[in-house]
């Protein structure tokens, strides 16, 4: 008890400290200031840095960046309009801490809708076109009270518009609105705006920063004080095991995996598409789960490399719940779920778990925890260790315990999930005591308990970053000893901290920077840095990076641009790749692995809309879809082809169009999405569209290389470096083609017979064809030398006059 009560210090101050700042605020002037064109906020803040000299001047470049990152997370909604006004009535208005805890009485249907750290807005007036509301405010779910009720937390004292002195301005806005809300039973329209649960667990993590492991390192992105003492703690793998390791792991993830085994505290593997970067985490939870510390000479032989001695385990809990004061919601990325259905994405059996078998020469079993930033990449990593388990030390495969933690798992690791494995021990519990007249709250307590045994018995532990700051990790007794963070390079850093605050002994950042980022939502945020990974920010630090360097997956023509443009040309192509990838209708140049086919569209931006569309790309498209289908009917599934644009306006004009063309079973025919939604997904054919055609203006968001994968105006696209260098790479391949209105004449039998790629033997009679030519031609020149030795000067000028050239002669 004492340790959770040290532990609600620092993270009520925090929180306050968050609740203060956002509740605050005017979302009517958060509406203005967005829609504006200068930034109002920029001269306070600073660009993120890659080294920081202290946790002041850490906290003094994040902080500032983090809330203009909630204000953008806030503004978003008037766009989507998810929910519509409703009417509430205030029942109470207390006084606590400096805030106003109202309790609102509504329908229970829209009770259901919101939950804990919801952002809502009180007013005495709806916002409606042409009404000037002036009695409003924030307010923030605390927590569902009884039935038809909610219990609010308001922030009515002012507002704090400078957050570095922390002044309190009062407000005529707030003010007027506290006697309405002393008032029972009188009614306010609320509107919910979104969830904070997410962004409220990274600024907690963002200012716990003194509390975390590795605090300096994070700071420095260097680790100088380890460096010559790494060699001693080196770990040791069984012979066994890595005589498998190094038969079925390439070069480039052998050496990431030894890095691993040397306990550097925080190891970076850069894992380029197609390189195997999920069989290398696999590597290395065998690796990790099943190797010792290296036995070192002493005077009395060998014996086991001595450490300090530790802290008893009651100080080690009250350190991590001190940097772990978490709250519980949900994460906007947990909502991005992975496919279900027949797309070939995920196999829907083959769960079947088989128990883990514990060497008895195991004195100590790991505990590892491993996240990521989004349900899909999660669970695709679960999956694959579902379906290849790990191998233990004497190289047997077996399944670990693991869990797999958070919102609606895919159907293919239920058997894993968290609500599943508690399911399963209340059944088994239930019927043991049956009979015995236990009331809810005990079960409530028998099921938090049972989640807590799940955690501390699981040798791996599966969480999204932000799920992995909930209160359910504070109940655990074993800390844990391997953090391993995927896709690392698509999270900003405060979300990367937050999975660090369970006590770790060591780090992996598995990821690729040059690939998707993070997602950003503030453009004033994402201009000084907020999306840089803390992954980018070790490696432009110079942090060491191990690269992972042979692919799998892209066709060596797919290949060739990136690797020269992204990784210094490093790439290398597994042996088979080349065979694996080759498909039937790279016979036509056009339809080869890569082909840029320049489209001199226009460009449009929907009224009120920050995104922008191209119908003449989408003209083209469905004439290039069609074309292919008729001519190979194999790519008639969505399995197979997908279109993608990184515009959600174009990606909706694409689905309306081809839902015209097939009806509703358009998507089994055609995978349409964004490039962001699009991610870890594979097809034989994938038509990017680049939407952006125009002259001067810029590409906007297609300018961010990493989302470059093609349907674009190269005119337009060369107005960038990167997109520049790829348009004269693929005309430098022969593989670039300028498509001209009407653009179903790129596709007449003519065309693409040019198109065509000739078979050998084809090939072999053109070379014949242009030998005889020229042979003819070789005679036809001696015959006119000949005519002119004999001195039939005549007869040569006359064919010379025929050839139509008189070289300067008159008639």
């Amino acid at each position: 008890m004492a340790v959770g009560k040290a532990a609600s210090v620092p993270s009520e101050a925090v929180l306050s400290r968050f609740h203060k700042i956002v509740l605050g605020w005017d979302y009517l002037r958060l509406l203005r200031e967005s829609s504006a064109s200068r930034d109002a906020s920029a001269s306070v803040l600073k660009r993120i840095k890659g080294t920081y000299c202290d946790v002041d001047d850490y906290l003094g470049i994040f902080e500032p960046l983090l809330f203009e990152e909630v204000k953008a997370h806030i503004v978003q909604v008037k766009d989507e309009e998810v929910t519509e006004w409703q009417k509430g009535a205030i029942v109470s208005c207390e006084e606590a801490n400096g805030f106003h805890m109202v309790s609102v009485a509504i329908l229970d249907e829209f009770r259901e809708e919101v939950s804990e750290n919801d952002l809502l807005i009180l007013s005495k007036e709806k916002f409606e076109e042409g009404a000037t509301p002036s009695t409003y405010a924030f307010a923030l779910v605390e927590h569902r009270g009884g039935r038809e009720t909610l219990m609010l937390r308001m922030f009515l004292s002012g507002e704090i518009k400078q957050i570095d002195k922390f002044d309190i301005e009062s407000s005529p806005r707030l003010s007027k609105i506290l006697p309405i809300l002393k008032t029972k039973e009188t009614f306010m329209w609320i509107l919910k705006i979104s969830s904070l649960s997410t962004i409220m667990r990274e600024y907690v993590a963002l200012r716990s920063i003194s509390h975390l492991p590795f605090k300096n390192l994070i700071l420095s992105a260097t680790d100088k004080s380890r460096e010559a003492n790494l060699q001693d703690q080196v770990w040791t793998v069984p012979r066994s095991l890595m005589e498998f390791l190094e038969s079925n792991h390439n070069e480039s993830q052998m050496e990431a995996i030894r890095a691993g085994l040397s306990r550097k505290p925080f190891v970076l593997i850069q894992g380029p598409p197609g390189t195997g970067k999920t069989q290398t985490i696999l590597g290395l939870l065998s690796s990790v789960l099943h190797s010792a510390p290296k036995r070192v000479q002493s005077r009395g032989g060998l014996s086991v490399l001595r450490h300090k001695e530790e802290i008893p385990l009651q100080d080690k809990f009250h350190h991590w719940t001190r940097a772990s004061p978490w709250l519980s919601g949900v994460n906007p990325r947990d909502l991005i779920f992975p496919v279900d259905g027949d797309d070939g994405f995920f196999p829907t059996t083959g769960n079947e778990l088989k128990p883990e078998i514990v060497s008895s020469n195991r004195k100590y079993r790991v505990h590892v925890l491993v996240c990521a930033p989004s349900n899909s990449a999660l669970d695709e990593i679960v999956l694959r260790l579902l379906q290849t388990g790990i191998h233990d030390e004497n190289d047997h495969v077996y399944n670990p315990k693991i869990v797999r933690i958070g919102l609606k798992p895919h159907h293919s690791v239920q058997a894993v999930s968290m609500d599943y494995l508690v399911e399963q021990k209340l059944s088994s519990v239930n019927r043991s005591l049956s009979g015995d007249g236990r009331n809810a709250i005990t079960g409530q307590m028998d099921r938090d308990q049972i989640r807590a045994s799940i955690l501390d018995e699981s040798a791996i532990v599966f969480s999204t970053l932000s799920f992995s700051g909930s209160t359910l990790f504070g109940r655990m007794n074993r800390a844990f000893d391997v953090v391993i963070i995927d896709e690392a390079a698509q999270a900003v850093e405060p979300a990367t901290l937050v999975p660090l605050a369970h006590g770790c002994k060591q780090v992996f950042l598995v990821g690729d920077p040059v690939q998707l980022p993070a997602t950003v939502l503030s453009p004033t945020a994402e201009k000084f840095g907020y999306g840089t990974s803390l992954f980018k920010r070790f490696q432009m630090a110079g942090y060491p990076v191990q690269m992972l360097k042979t692919q799998y997956r892209m066709h060596p023509e797919i290949r060739s641009f990136p690797s020269k443009e992204f990784y210094a040309d490093s790439l290398e192509d597994g042996e088979l790749v080349e065979r694996q990838t080759k498909r039937s209708w790279h016979g036509y140049r056009c339809f080869g692995p890569f082909s840029f086919l320049d489209v001199a569209g226009v460009e449009s931006q929907p009224s009120g809309s920050g995104s922008w569309v191209n119908e003449d790309e989408v003209d083209f498209i469905l004439l290039l879809y069609h074309k292919l289908v008729n001519e190979y009917p194999e790519l008639q599934s969505s399995s197979q082809l997908a279109v993608i644009s990184p515009y959600r306006h174009q990606v909706k004009l694409l689905q309306d169009r081809f839902r015209v063309a097939f009806g509703k079973l358009a998507h089994q025919f055609v995978d349409i999405n964004t490039v962001d939604g699009f991610q870890g997904r594979e097809k034989d054919v994938v038509i990017f569209s680049c939407v952006r055609s125009n002259s001067g203006k810029g590409i906007g968001f297609v300018s961010d290389f990493r989302r470059m994968n093609v349907v674009g105006s190269g005119s337009t696209l060369v107005q960038d470096e990167h997109w520049s260098n790829l348009v004269n790479s693929a005309k430098n391949r022969d593989c670039y083609f300028k498509v001209s209105k009407p653009y179903v004449s790129f596709f007449s039998e003519e065309n693409m017979e040019s198109l065509r790629k000739k078979s050998p033997a084809e090939m072999h009679v053109d070379r014949m064809e242009q030998g005889l030519a020229a042979v003819e031609g070789a005679a036809a020149v001696m015959e006119v030398v000949d005519s002119v030795n004999e001195g039939d000067h005549e007869a040569q000028l006359l064919d010379v006059e025929m050839d139509g050239d008189d070289g300067g002669y008159d008639e």
